[in-house]
């Protein structure tokens, strides 16, 4: 399946700096053909680099610029001679030559027989969400004693947020295992490293090792978190990030699912409150559906078997991050064995395929994030032991990462996930 070309100039937004953008209208199709994306270092010049991100109208990747941090900013082909003369001195990479040409490289192809019993081949490519729904489908025929399919709610467009809930031999209802990914639609490696670890642990559930951790836990794994947006970008905008939700007073589109948790929602610095940023947080605490939906959802696992584990899987950095977003200097309860945990998984990731893996918080590490999953569910839901990670890459392709790197994420990410299955208490 490739993207449906309707309608060939970009003129839906732009992201800029601030996070803020220009949306004139939502277009059928938004073209990337052209565009390059730059890893730009500079240092403490933040100011200078601000400017120029905001004068030539350009779009980032990892949010506004930060003093030690090198920017990934995407550049239309209009603009790049202007942004090169203005970076003059600076050092740079270009990620892609061709942004448009790499989203076409990377497009999902249709290449699944709905009924087929999943193999390893379901992950040498992306897929189209109707094929995701499909595999889950037939994922859960494979295991029926022990598996079931479940939908933790439904999205604001009325799709169903599915998953796959599965479990050993001792039946189900004990403390769960909550992954879930692609909170940002534009995140595709989250979904299959999710479904990877569910096809992992089902196909090898007969393993001594894999047995005894489905018999100590149930596991819940939601694959697409944000459905209507993912759609989106398979139709529209492969580099859509939220949901598809319309704010009053305002002609933007898109809440941040995962700014939208009902905890330090209010605090400022870590959220937009303007509609048409890429972290808009909404006008309320759980007034995006599918953030609404799968915080029930997760109450209720709490209420009825408790959550040991929780994780929220994203893209992209290779991070592995515990709570809290919300702060720089507060630390949870169990700080020291969460920072403790999350050290040992990166190193196991390392030992691999040589991925490295930072650790640490979630504030420390990337940035301030506010009314975020993690936070909420380490504090809320009570969870025993809550992270996030970052996959796939460093930005070498950012969001667009290669279809041949699926597999290798899945198996050096199961590797972390094992670390904390093994050395949980």
């Amino acid at each position: 399946m490739k993207l449906t070309r309707s309608v060939s100039a970009l003129l839906g937004f732009l992201t800029l700096a601030s996070g803020a953008s220009v949306q004139t209208r939502d277009l059928e199709y938004v073209s990337y053909d052209g565009y390059k994306v730059f890893r730009l270092s500079f240092g403490d010049n933040v100011a200078k680099v601000s400017s120029i991100i905001e004068r030539l109208g350009l779009s980032t990747w990892k949010g506004a610029p930060v003093a030690g941090r090198p920017s990934d900013i995407v550049v239309p082909p209009s603009q790049v001679a202007n942004f090169l003369a203005e970076i003059r001195g600076m050092t740079y990479i270009t990620m892609h030559e061709d942004l448009g040409k790499s989203i076409e490289d990377e497009a999902p192809i249709s290449a699944y027989r709905a009924g087929s019993a999943p193999d390893i081949s379901w992950f040498n490519s992306y897929h189209s969400y109707a094929e995701h729904l499909q595999w889950l489908s037939d994922l859960q025929a494979a295991y029926p004693t022990q598996s079931q399919l479940i939908s933790s709610g439904t999205s604001l467009q009325g799709r169903n947020i599915t998953g796959i809930h599965f479990w050993g031999s001792s039946g189900k209802g004990k403390p769960a295992v909550v992954f879930h990914g692609t909170v940002h639609a534009r995140e595709w490696i989250g979904t299959m490293v999710v479904e990877y670890f569910a096809f992992n642990m089902l196909t090898n559930s007969g393993t001594t090792e894999m047995a005894s951790f489905l018999d100590k836990y149930d596991f819940i794994f939601i694959p697409v978190a944000n459905p209507d947006g993912f759609v989106f970008t398979q139709t529209n905008n492969r580099l859509w990030r939220k949901n598809r939700q319309t704010a009053s007073g305002s002609t933007c589109i898109g809440y941040d699912i995962n700014r939208n948790w009902a905890y330090k929602w209010d605090v400022t610095g870590g959220a937009s409150t303007n509609p048409c940023a890429e972290d808009f947080k909404g006008r309320s605490a759980l007034d995006a559906p599918e953030t609404a939906a799968l915080a029930a959802y997760l109450g209720n696992v709490k209420a009825t078997q408790g959550v040991k584990l929780y994780m929220d899987w994203h893209a992209y950095s290779q991070l592995f991050m515990t709570p809290y977003g919300y702060s720089c200097t507060d630390v949870p309860a169990k700080n020291t064995e969460l920072l403790s945990l999350a050290s040992g998984a990166a190193a196991a990731i390392r030992a691999v395929f040589g991925t490295t893996f930072t650790s640490g918080s979630i504030c420390n590490t990337i940035y301030k994030a506010t009314g975020s999953s993690v936070d909420y569910v380490n504090e809320v839901v009570q969870a025993d032991y809550v992270f996030t990670a970052e996959l796939r890459d460093k930005g070498a392709n950012g969001f667009v990462l290669p279809a041949n790197q699926i597999i290798p994420s899945g198996q050096e990410a199961f590797a972390g996930v094992r670390y904390l299955l093994l050395n949980m208490k």
